[in-house]
């Protein structure tokens, strides 16, 4: 940890050697986040959507999960529907034997 004061418009130097290790150069935007008793400075994202592509990455596709779920769905909709038909022809060739 290093400490270091601030200037009279209240900047402080990032020490060289965290520079280097977070890629901090000249330019560089930065995040400054107060929380907790704490000032935190993160180096900004240079594309937050590049950067959080695939962050909800799991082992499973959500797509595919989904469509799966699609799938077996109309399966036990076709099945239902099968069993309906087939109950409503056995009633109708029932109530014509009576």
């Amino acid at each position: 940890m290093s400490a270091m004061k601030t200037s009279a418009k209240g900047q402080v130097v990032i020490p060289a050697d965290l520079r280097h290790k977070y890629g901090i150069e000249p330019g560089t935007k930065v995040e400054i986040l107060d929380g907790e008793g704490k000032i935190v400075i993160l180096p900004a994202m240079k594309n937050p959507v590049e950067e959080a592509c695939g962050i909800l990455r799991g082992t499973t596709s959500l797509t595919k999960a989904l469509l799966k779920s699609r799938r077996e769905d109309l399966a036990r909709e076709k099945r239902k529907v099968a069993e309906s038909r087939d109950a409503y022809r056995t009633a109708k060739r029932q109530r014509k034997k009576s």
